[in-house]
């Protein structure tokens, strides 16, 4: 039942995926993906206030 696809993710696509998961230090990173590639990457931070 599972269609695995050799490079579903693009390079493009895993480069801004990687960048965000460099520069956030409170949060999520969710990669949303329809019909096996991704059309959306979002990046939520929290703000820790002391």
């Amino acid at each position: 039942m599972s269609a695995y696809k050799k490079n579903a993710i693009s390079d493009t696509d895993m480069n801004k995926i990687r960048e965000f998961l460099e520069t956030i230090q409170y949060g999520s990173v969710t990669v949303i993906v329809q019909d096996g590639k991704v059309i959306q990457i979002e990046k939520n931070e929290k703000v820790r206030i002391k």
